[in-house]
């Protein structure tokens, strides 16, 4: 997610709500309870507070032998994540030039042993949700500080691959792999994330049903785990731990380098969007798009709520085939669900790539005025998302509370997840985009610390809000938690087998019944990579000094 997308175009007001249309499924999260929710979801943030640390323990920390250095002071930007929820400040940031900065500064902590009460989270771009790359009182490192975020090796070939820092951009990953004429497998929605961040996640987006998620497109990692130890990993070494760290959650090391799969690059995308009014075809087209031998590219969808005027929107990038039959076209209120697919071509391809696309959008059973289409640049279609940030900064609207909430759904259970959600908790409303596409699962490694629900086919349902600042209506923070807990209580109270993408708990009960049965392993990896709990403090899975680990690591 996400976790962060679909509708360019479809946003050009000023409302803040719908502006944030295009962001990111990539992020997400929300507070929980036992298996999804959280008893304390309106609560003001709370985390067990360290015992302040000692001046001692501080200056032990400058007399480190470092290629970069430490900040102590003004570190309030370490405090602050796009969720803008949780603002946790840290004792110290590490701005690393190299990877022995982060090596030595993680294994000095865990040298100090449980006496000390600091921990350590990484940041990259700073688009965690719920303060997850924070470290109250504890020490951030800057991801995108490393000097090695400069240098991305592009190596073609039968097999292409990038080797890139975990501090860098996918903006700039794709920018630099394009020059040969390559690019990565599988994206997010929204570029402008470390290759580290998404890959301690799972990284989804449209292409995921065709390729998997981002995490299933790695080839070797390097690794700083929570003993200071810089191990190089991947299927065949050190195995364990390279499946440990993909959707790892930051837990068991630091992603300081990754070498990522690449592809031949296209040059132009054909952009789709249909709409329909019935859910159940909606989702079975989908179903059948994602199933399908030569489909498209890339397929996601959304929800759209109570808008009027929607096709005008959409005109400003997109084409439709029957101008009269579109303008004539009428919401009327109702809530509609928009397929969204591309297929990417190169132009000597044009003829044909119509052809196909017309085969397959003639399987499908929207509503027939509803077609736009568009052509344009493969770099603008993968940077849709980042043309709304812009606006959203010009106008000061980017550093609002952002909500989210980012669920899996089984295949089976969609329907009435559906039929509740979207007709009666929200409403006919919504305070942002909602995404929901499903993903063909058994094509994905079940070896990664990812969990996902018990079925094939999943759908990734991401409720992209926006909350107005001081607003104590419907579009308020308040209001917006309130709808998520709404949300979440049902998943449970229904034991719709749904998860949490990019999950967030705030008890180590519920995050034993998020893993499940993945739970035992999840923890011996724990024990065996991280035994102090000194990595990634804002999942709040552990405690520094966790009596289960201790136990764990005395029977090791």
């Amino acid at each position: 997610m996400s976790s962060q997308s679909p509708v360019y175009g479809f946003l050009k007001g000023n409302n803040i709500i719908y502006l944030k249309l295009f962001m990111v499924l990539f992020m997400s999260c929300i507070p929980d309870r036992i298996n999804l929710c959280s008893n304390n979801l309106l609560a003001s943030p709370k985390v067990p507070i360290p015992k302040s640390n000692s001046s001692n323990v501080l200056s032990s920390l400058e007399i480190l032998s470092l290629d970069g250095y430490f900040s102590f002071e003004n570190n309030h930007h370490a405090a602050i994540d796009f969720g803008n929820i949780y603002h946790f400040l840290p004792s110290a940031v590490l701005f690393p030039k190299s990877v022995s900065d982060i090596s030595s500064t993680i294994r000095h902590v865990f040298e100090m042993g449980s006496s000390s009460e600091l921990t350590v989270a990484a940041r990259g771009h700073g688009h965690s949700i719920q303060g997850q790359a924070q470290a109250h009182q504890g020490i951030v490192i800057n991801m995108e500080a490393l000097e090695e975020v400069k240098d991305i090796q592009v190596h073609t070939g039968e097999l292409p691959y990038a080797d890139v820092s975990g501090g860098q951009l996918w903006i700039n990953l794709l920018h630099e792999t394009l020059k040969y004429g390559l690019a990565p497998k599988s994206w997010t929605d929204y570029l402008f994330l470390t290759v580290g961040g998404t890959l301690s996640n799972a990284g989804i987006s449209g292409q995921a049903f065709k390729h998997g998620p981002q995490i299933n497109n790695v080839k070797e990692l390097e690794v700083v785990t929570g003993k200071g130890g810089v191990v190089t990993c991947s299927q065949d070494q050190n195995a364990d731990l390279f499946h440990a760290v993909l959707g790892g959650l930051g837990q068991f090391g630091i992603i300081t380098r990754a070498r990522i799969s690449l592809e031949p690059a296209p040059k132009l995308v054909k952009w789709i969007r249909v709409l329909y009014s019935d859910f159940s075809l909606f989702s079975k087209d989908q179903e059948h798009l994602i199933s399908s031998q030569n489909s498209f590219d890339y397929i996601e969808g959304f929800v759209i709520t109570n808008r009027t005027g929607l096709l005008n929107n959409w005109r400003s990038i997109f084409y439709p085939k029957d101008p009269v039959r579109a303008g004539q076209f009428s919401s009327d209120g109702r809530t509609l669900y928009c397929l969204e697919m591309a297929k990417y071509f190169n132009p000597n391809e044009a003829d044909s790539i119509n052809q196909v696309t017309e085969n397959l959008l003639s399987e499908l059973s929207y509503i027939e005025s509803t077609l736009f289409q568009s052509e344009v640049s493969y770099l603008n279609f993968l940077n849709r998302v980042h043309i709304s940030e812009v606006k959203l900064r010009e106008k000061g609207l980017w550093e609002v509370p952002h909500p989210w909430l980012n669920l899996l759904i089984p295949k089976s259970k969609i329907g009435e997840f559906a039929k509740e959600v979207f007709g009666n908790i929200l409403n006919h409303n919504s305070n942002g985009p909602i995404l929901i596409y499903p993903v063909n699962k058994s094509r994905w490694n079940n070896k990664t610390s990812l969990v996902t629900p018990d079925e094939d086919i999943i759908y990734l349902v991401a409720f992209l809000s926006s909350a107005v600042p001081s607003s104590t209506g419907k579009d308020g923070l308040e209001h917006i938690l309130n709808q998520n807990k709404r949300i979440l209580d049902y998943c449970e109270r229904t034991r719709l087998g749904a998860k949490q993408y990019l999950p967030h708990h705030r008890t180590q009960q519920a995050w034993r019944a998020h893993f499940g049965p993945k739970w035992q392993v999840f923890l011996q990896r724990k024990s065996a990579y991280d035994p102090l709990a000194i990595l990634a403090p804002g999942q709040r899975i552990f405690q520094k000094g966790d009596k289960l680990l201790r136990k764990l690591n005395k029977l090791a």
